[in-house]
């Protein structure tokens, strides 16, 4: 099963992409992971890709693509893979399909997990994590027992400095904005099913793994 995976901010995609791994044994492909390892060992795309960043530049899409083509030769993702964070927009979309069909590996399928903006807001705003185990709560909807302690291991729970309204509005207004064309490159394609993220996240998962049985 090859598939891209979309969500804002908060829509839960990052814990329904960890499900998926443990349950189907096919990898995470995260570009931003890609574009770090692949500086760190200093390979060509490497290289090329530090160039660019380094001179406060965005970095050129055929470059995420060699790294995204050679991740997808390596043993584990044989069977599939789930791509996390790629492609962004409708052009990168095309170039990615034009890639998989060099390599016959086509997408099967693109999952969109469903928030409504309001409880984004929410679920971003509200969330704190501990310094120490990094466990996540939130005011709102998963408060601690114990106001700014950590249930687990008693540790200072923090608010991230981006998690702040003006800017969680501006990111996920930014998300939407470039997301909806995505959207409905897939669903012209066939390929795209909406999912709703609002319930609990076993039920959400049930759904998930029923889509891809």
């Amino acid at each position: 099963m090859r598939i891209v995976l979309m969500g804002a901010p908060g829509s839960g995609k990052g814990t329904q992409a960890k499900k998926m791994v443990a349950t189907f044994g096919i990898p995470q492909i995260s570009t931003g992971d890609l574009l770090r390892a692949a500086v760190a060992a200093e390979t060509e795309l490497g290289k090329q890709a530090k160039s660019a960043m380094d001179a406060g530049q965005l970095v050129p899409d055929d470059l995420v693509l060699g790294l995204i083509r050679d991740r997808l030769q390596e043993p584990d993702a044989q069977k599939g893979f789930i791509l996390d964070g790629f492609p962004r927009n409708v052009a990168q979309a095309e170039a990615l399909d034009t890639m998989l069909a060099d390599i016959e590996s086509p997408l099967d399928r693109a999952i969109q997990i469903d928030v409504p903006f309001e409880e984004l807001k929410q679920r971003l705003t509200g969330r704190v994590s501990c310094g120490d185990c990094g466990a996540v709560f939130n005011t709102h909807t998963f408060p601690p027992q114990k106001e700014g302690v950590c249930d687990l291991c008693g540790g200072d729970l923090v608010h991230r400095a981006d998690d702040n309204e003006e800017t969680v509005v501006n990111r996920l207004k930014v998300y939407e904005e470039q997301t909806q064309p995505l959207i409905e490159y897939y669903d012209g394609h066939g390929l795209l099913k909406h999912i709703n993220g609002t319930r609990d996240i076993e039920l959400i998962f049930d759904e998930i793994r029923q889509l891809l049985s």
